[in-house]
């Protein structure tokens, strides 16, 4: 309901609260001084009293004025409210800008450094943007989405409470079911904690089994978010080489009081290595005698092309310190915020802990409703459709790159995934960065290497210029539009 103190809190009454309020922090009215009373002041302006009165029991909730019963309203000693001081008189609220105070923050702020590296995307005007991550608007299934969330709304809730912090128990039967049929692994819906994105996984990893000070092994080039909630957590992150078998594992054991190793041994990110059967025995060798934890990032395990899908390490003996992270933002959508940790059992319990504190739970509609497309056969339908949608893009950048580059470049990663690296031999790798600006500026989107590797990368980093492209977000036709314009811009650049 509308009451008669709503309606009147309009632009007068604002008008009137912001003047009183200027005047009382600028010093024109001191402390315990009388303001007019509303019905004075109303007439001097020509407005209601009711009006006036809004503007000043706005002032009293906010202690600006004190007022008791049959006495006028005063002026409250702002000086004894903490961090509220009056202005000198005669100054206004608005006059010349106060210095900012200076910002306190906590280790973990300060290691977030200048914030968020998200940059929103560029295609507008651009002939193509092979940014990697993002997927196709036209690939989501949105009818069986729709009739998945009509199904979960159905099942009314005898009460609107806080969920399991686990997750749904319906998305994590569903999901132990999906992942022994996809890929085969083992588990129980107890294993299984529903978390944000698989951003959130690491997340809550960094929480519960690092202090400030130890040590990670990550992928070295690898994922920069991973890097950097490790590093924000204040863990010492130790990049490892990679090679065309993944990580290399012999390094591993010149490594002292490493407590968790980050890896994605199906498909390494960027460059596309899968990690050789030895070097899996000797990371969970290595992980088995050194009590550490692993890590194993399956964030696009949906799409193999050329390959038969790898086995997770959680497949493998002595995979009992293995903690297999999974997603739907490469399936569905990244902005479906849905992802999964199975994990050991004696860590279920505490992770669960640390999930219900950061956010008590996950959204209980998106899950009930993912539960229901994975438990109709929906999702599995859609993930072929993607497969093969996905294998026709992947086919028109590898044919467009041969045609219009030969050889120019070299790719990796290309037999799965949705994306490939692209290596210019005739560019060096310091003019990585003027390649990206001449493509933006000839409309084409491309994303470098170099924020991949480390800052220090050991000198396994290739001295040529290298790119990271996606296709998942584009159609067979713009690929070869954007190929062709790259390969006209580095004809005009270099010959």
């Amino acid at each position: 309901m509308v009451t008669e103190k709503d309606e009147a809190w309009g632009g007068t009454t604002r008008r009137i609260y912001e003047a009183l309020k200027a005047q009382i922090l600028g010093g024109t009215y001191g402390p315990e001084d009388r303001l007019p009373s509303t019905r004075a002041l109303a007439a001097e302006l020509g407005v209601s009293r009711t009006t006036v009165t809004a503007a000043y029991e706005q002032l009293l909730s906010e202690g600006f004025l004190e007022s008791r019963q049959g006495a006028p309203s005063r002026v409250a000693l702002l000086h004894a409210h903490e961090g509220v001081k009056p202005l000198p008189a005669g100054t206004a609220s608005r006059s010349a800008p106060r210095p900012a105070a200076p910002v306190r923050l906590s280790r973990f702020g300060a290691a977030l450094g200048d914030g968020p590296t998200w940059v929103p995307p560029q295609s507008g005007g651009l002939i193509a943007d092979f940014r990697y991550g993002d997927l196709s608007a036209a690939d989501f299934p949105a009818e069986a989405w729709r009739r998945s969330v009509n199904a979960a709304l159905r099942r009314r809730q005898p009460r609107l409470a806080y969920d399991d912090p686990g997750g749904s128990a319906e998305l994590r039967a569903a999901l132990q079911a999906y992942l022994w049929r996809a890929r085969g692994l083992r588990c129980e819906p107890n294993q299984i904690i529903i978390v944000n994105g698989s951003q959130q996984g690491l997340d809550l990893a960094a929480r519960v089994l690092l202090d400030p000070g130890d040590r990670v092994a990550i992928e070295d080039p690898g994922y920069v978010m991973a890097r950097r909630v490790f590093a924000a957590a204040g863990a010492e992150v130790v990049p490892i080489a990679v090679d065309g078998e993944g990580l290399r594992t012999e390094a591993l054991a010149g490594l002292d009081a490493v407590r968790l190793a980050y890896v994605t041994p199906s498909h390494q990110f960027p460059l596309g290595g899968v990690l050789s059967a030895r070097r899996r025995q000797e990371l969970l060798a290595w992980s088995d005698r050194s009590g550490a934890y692993v890590i194993e990032d399956d964030y696009d395990g949906e799409y193999r092309y050329d390959i038969r899908p790898i086995p997770p390490l959680q497949t493998m003996a002595h995979a009992e310190n293995v903690l297999y992270l999974g997603t739907i933002s490469k399936s569905l959508s990244p902005m479906l915020r849905l992802g999964y940790l199975v994990m050991p059992p004696p860590l279920y319990p505490v992770f669960a802990a640390a999930k219900q504190l950061v956010d008590r739970h996950s959204p209980s509609l998106e899950q009930e409703a993912l539960a229901t497309m994975i438990a109709s056969g929906a999702y599995e339908r859609h993930i072929r459709r993607s497969r093969r949608s996905n294998g026709r893009r992947r086919e028109a950048l590898l044919a467009a790159l041969k045609a219009e580059l030969g050889d120019e470049v070299t790719i990796s990663g290309a037999d799965a995934g949705l994306h490939v690296v692209v290596w210019f031999e005739r560019l060096d790798r310091t003019q990585e960065g003027e390649l990206i600006a001449r493509a933006r500026a000839a409309g084409i989107g491309l994303y470098p290497i170099s924020p991949l590797y480390g800052a220090d990368d050991a000198g396994h980093r290739p001295d040529r210029a290298g790119i990271v492209m996606g296709y998942a977000s584009l159609e067979v036709p713009q690929i070869g539009q954007g190929v062709a314009a790259l390969a006209k811009l580095l004809g005009d650049w270099l010959d």
